[in-house]
């Protein structure tokens, strides 16, 4: 006679809410919903009606009366006048090259900067920490720094003024400099005993253990000169051949000047020819797609980096 042994398994229990964390409701995750919804429509729509206005022809554009919700034809014409080598494109390939080696010149001085302060027996660190926090509550002006550069330093009609002006981010430099003194003093301590320089230590410890702080300000300083336009108003703002993509769009989107050197009239001869509307929210479009296609690969790093250095610095 052989028994049949019977096992009933546990129930699953769900893991323990905290004391402070009130048990949700259905009307509460309603409203959540909702609100995420909004949030998301708010975000989302605006951006749908620039890309489908930038891909409309002029029939659709009339038909909308401006901004285009519902299509009614797409046409690639407005890419192609844009990219077909005038003046956006030469914007573009301006701002891609000055956001590469601003970035790059950047984040050189600022990791160098940040962990010479971080170090607490560094020569006059608190006295150069102190002057970096100064500058972030008392600035010169616009007319001395337009004078230093383009007098003292010639720096006008030149692209390097698009770049060193702005080189230095104080409050990068905090932030990286708190998240390089949450490094494991035993790990430093261990490469000075090996032989090791600082420069040594920088790039084979502190670097390799630092690297969502970085990808962050290397976000913020991209960015940033991706984004600029100011700095070409004031120091090249005649010779349009020098100017960024962020300034044409501020020119001829935002003051509605007429773009030199497209040929719509002909290039389109016998076509639907793009809408001006179209080719202003074409640049917008061409603006937004390098930062759409770096941020998600930096996004994972961002909250680590910003709150790690906060937390522990």
């Amino acid at each position: 006679m052989s028994t049949a042994l019977s096992f009933k398994a546990k129930p699953h229990k769900a893991p323990k809410r905290p004391v402070w964390e009130e048990k949700p409701t259905v009307v509460g995750q309603a409203a959540k919903g909702a609100t995420l919804t909004v949030v998301v429509l708010l975000v989302v729509i605006p951006v749908y009606a620039v890309v489908l206005t930038s891909l409309s022809p002029q029939s659709s554009v009339n038909i909308a009366g401006g901004i285009v919700l519902v299509p009614h034809g797409l046409t690639l014409n407005a890419y192609r006048e844009m990219l077909d080598g005038g003046v956006i494109t030469r914007a573009m390939l301006i701002s891609l090259a000055i956001t590469v080696v601003g970035t790059a010149v950047s984040m050189v001085v600022s990791v160098l900067c940040a962990y010479g302060l971080s170090r607490p027996r560094s020569l006059g660190h608190r006295w150069i920490l102190m002057a970096l926090i100064a500058t972030m509550f008392f600035s010169g002006g616009i007319i001395p720094s337009f004078i230093v550069v383009a007098d003292l330093f010639n720096g006008y009609d030149q692209y390097w003024a698009l770049i060193l002006p702005g080189a230095v981010s104080a409050f990068n430099i905090l932030i990286i400099r708190s998240f390089y003194m949450s490094t494991a003093s035993e790990l430093i301590e261990a490469a000075k005993l090996d032989g090791a320089s600082e420069f040594r230590i920088l790039w084979s410890v502190v670097l390799p253990t630092s690297k969502a702080v970085n990808a962050v300000m290397a976000l913020f300083y991209a960015v940033g000169y991706w984004s600029a336009f100011f700095n070409v108003m004031l120091y090249m703002p005649a010779d349009s051949s020098k100017w960024t993509l962020q300034y044409v769009l501020y020119t001829y989107v935002s003051q509605g000047a007429t773009m030199p050197g497209q040929n719509s009239a002909t290039a389109f001869a016998g076509k639907d020819q793009p809408a001006p509307l179209s080719l202003q929210m074409c640049v917008v479009v061409l603006t937004l797609i390098p930062i759409l296609v770096i941020y998600p690969f930096v996004q994972k790093h961002f909250t680590k980096g910003m709150l790690t250095g906060a937390i522990k610095g």
